[in-house]
């Protein structure tokens, strides 16, 4: 064994126990250097999740299905309520319930929105038979309260995201004003129609969504929160076919399968069912809540007419305003590969 001799004296020191001792305390440190590096990404992505209320008119036309869906399958979000607006709300309630209930992901409330009346639309034969009290996850009967009190008592701001007309959020405005200063960057729409129209017309329309309720947009749209829409300029134009459509109709996927077996019973036509989606006009709006690279955002000031137009006018209140894709391919290609891939567990992780 080598030793260290101390130079003038006669005590010596031997190297190779020291450096053993050394190599292991070196090894754990960087063990422990590594677990928390390790760790450090996960909870870091955790913690810059955005909490999101989804408010939609689904069950009218298909999209808000592919939207729900698109929202399950983004590890960027995290679902804190869902309810259906504009009306027939246990139809859509027992719509969203089970929808939810297919994609494993009933730890997500439901709400019941305003006029709690019969009625159904065309995926009223998925859920028939439906009992809405055997979704095991929690039903709010009174949906308006359930988005003011989510976004009031959440310890961080919350983003709404509405697909449909918006007599739900114009209510709990007007019960709790206070919601659009805590939501988040934070009211993200399918709304208007600036400068295109439907399929891209030239001649802008009073889009669905703002023209069957325009006293409820224009409450929402002066709302003191920062707002994020997508009109007929971008929206209106995403479809899928060809190879990307198939892979969403043959993927395995439960939500996938679950979107198909929902369009194909949608659909009138049923040839198209087979070989293109319908206008996904209610998936930009989901993707908004968490990017916004593939689209440009111009700051325009947006008033909404009683006729249901969304109107450029600089005096009106600015937000921002997704008015041209700058890659459609390619969130196409996001879209195929978020709903044919894993969905969001519980907690936020895939």
């Amino acid at each position: 064994m080598k030793r260290a001799m101390s130079k003038g004296t006669l005590w010596s020191i031997p190297i190779e126990p020291i450096a053993a001792i050394l190599v292991v305390w070196c090894a754990c440190a960087y063990a422990t250097a590594g677990q928390a590096a390790s760790r450090a990404p996960k909870d870091a992505t955790a913690s810059k999740k955005i909490p999101v209320i989804f408010d939609a008119d689904i069950g009218d036309d298909i999209d808000d299905t592919w939207a729900l869906s698109l929202l399950l399958k983004s590890p960027e979000l995290d679902v804190k309520l869902v309810v259906g607006d504009q009306g027939k709300s246990l139809y859509r309630a027992r719509l969203l319930a089970k929808l939810l209930e297919r994609a494993g992901r009933t730890d997500i409330p439901v709400g019941i929105g305003l006029d709690p009346k019969s009625g159904g639309g065309g995926q009223s034969a998925w859920v028939e038979g439906y009992d809405l009290k055997s979704y095991p996850g929690k039903v709010h009967q009174d949906g308006v309260k359930a988005i003011i009190d989510t976004i009031m008592r959440s310890p961080r701001p919350v983003t709404l995201i509405a697909t449909g007309p918006i007599p739900n959020v114009a209510a709990a405005l007007k019960r709790e004003p206070r919601i659009a200063k805590r939501a988040r960057a934070a009211f993200v729409g399918m709304h208007g129609s600036v400068r295109l129209g439907y399929g891209g017309s030239k001649t802008v329309a009073a889009e669905y969504n703002v023209r069957a309720d325009p006293k409820s947009c224009q409450k929402v749209f002066t709302a003191p929160w920062k707002m994020i829409i997508t009109p007929l300029d971008t929206c209106g134009l995403v479809h899928l076919k060809g190879a990307k459509y198939r892979a969403v109709r043959d993927s395995k996927d439960p939500v996938a399968a679950t979107i198909i077996e929902n369009y194909r019973i949608w659909s009138k036509d049923k040839k198209q069912a087979e070989s293109r989606s319908s206008t996904l006009f209610d998936t930009v709006a989901v993707y908004l809540a968490f990017s916004q690279k593939l689209v440009k955002i111009e700051k325009l000031g947006i008033r909404v007419t009683d006729k249901g137009y969304t109107v450029i006018d600089p005096a009106a209140k600015v937000m921002k305003v997704a008015t041209e894709w700058k890659n459609m391919a390619a969130f196409e290609d996001l879209l195929v590969q978020r709903l044919t891939g894993p969905t969001v567990k519980p907690g936020g992780n895939r």
